[in-house]
């Protein structure tokens, strides 16, 4: 199959998913900015997703006081901000790219493929991701927080597609299966891949709606080179 793009997703694929443990940790260090408790932070923090990653929270800052809302906190501006912060710079140091991520983009650009993104994210990830090694590389990033939809959302694989000027039967879709994106992808006419590197412990990140994959796997984005060579 002559592949003209490549789309990825970004956690668990060009990244490390998260780890849950470390994640739990932020949210308490965020509930001590604001004076209040951090099992009802956390709880609402994740009751919170779908508002954060569709974009009708617009800045973690809204999410923030949304929740100290709902706990009776009096607003303060400056525990809003400090907060914030935490949040920020654990999704800045969440988006350091895997050894070979670069590389591997660079490789496929070289070759002249077109490559994408498809990410379920909160708005923290696009306000810093023309900091990333991945700006440069990355022609038509798609974050459901800017959009407003969650994968497999068959929007989002037609939408991608368009920034790209492909079709989908033309693109090959690499991800670690969260979310469902991988059924999306082979439904909206692409064809997909599952990610799986073998030093993740698969009982400490955060991976949401998994699927369970018949389908082929790799265990290095190198590998998306010799599938597209």
């Amino acid at each position: 199959m002559l592949y003209r793009a490549v789309i990825f997703d970004l956690y668990g694929t060009l990244v490390d998913s998260f780890s849950l443990q470390e994640h739990r940790r932020v949210l308490s260090e965020m509930a001590a900015s604001l004076a209040v408790a951090p099992d009802e932070f956390s709880r609402l923090w994740f009751e919170t997703y779908k508002e954060r990653g569709t974009g009708i929270f617009p800045t973690v800052e809204a999410n923030l006081e949304h929740i100290c809302r709902v706990l009776s906190q009096v607003l303060e501006a400056e525990k809003i901000a400090a907060a914030a912060r935490i949040r920020v710079d654990f999704t800045r140091r969440s988006l350091r790219p895997r050894p070979d991520a670069v590389r591997t983009l660079a490789q496929l650009k070289a070759w002249g493929k077109k490559i994408g993104l498809i990410s379920d994210c909160s708005p923290d990830v696009p306000l810093l991701w023309k900091d990333t090694p991945f700006h440069p590389w990355i022609e038509g990033p798609l974050f459901s927080c800017s959009v407003g939809f969650f994968k497999p959302d068959s929007r989002l694989y037609g939408m991608v597609c368009e920034r790209l000027a492909v079709r989908p039967q033309e693109c090959l879709y690499v991800g670690d299966g969260g979310s469902h994106e991988l059924t999306g992808a082979l439904e909206a006419g692409m064809h997909a891949v599952l990610i799986r590197v073998p030093y993740e412990d698969s009982h400490d990140v955060h991976r949401p709606g998994a699927d369970v994959w018949q389908g082929p796997a790799i265990s290095t984005l190198s590998d998306v080179l010799a599938m597209v060579a």
